[in-house]
């Protein structure tokens, strides 16, 4: 029984949602990913995904652990390992783990020179 519905059974629930024209189905998801327009991104691990749809038009709900992902381009990349004398790799991972903050990446990458 779910609370607050008047001790309404959950497959009776279920056949009232449909009567409404409402359906939601379970997605089998591993995680998933939302690209923002400032090219970081959302990286959803173990995620809950449940397609609703009503009167035709989808939608999501998605639950789970969230971490942000910096987008690194490789300008990011070649400014890093000029101004701080290092590989490529060294650079990416500077960026990576400074959250794609650039200045904050050479900074660290001169300190450990120092």
């Amino acid at each position: 029984m779910i609370p607050n519905l008047g001790g309404m059974d959950p497959k009776a629930m279920a056949r009232m949602m449909k009567q409404m024209g409402v359906q939601s189905e379970d997605i089998d998801a591993s995680r998933v990913i939302i690209e923002q327009k400032n090219g970081s991104h959302l990286v959803i691990s173990s995620p809950s995904v449940v397609k609703i749809t009503v009167q035709g038009q989808p939608s999501f709900q998605i639950s789970g652990q969230v971490s942000v992902k910096a987008s690194i381009s490789e300008e990011d990349v070649k400014m890093v390992m000029e101004s701080a004398s290092v590989d490529e790799k060294t650079a990416r991972s500077a960026l990576e783990e400074a959250k794609g903050d650039i200045a904050e990446a050479i900074m660290k990458l001169q300190e450990k020179k120092a």
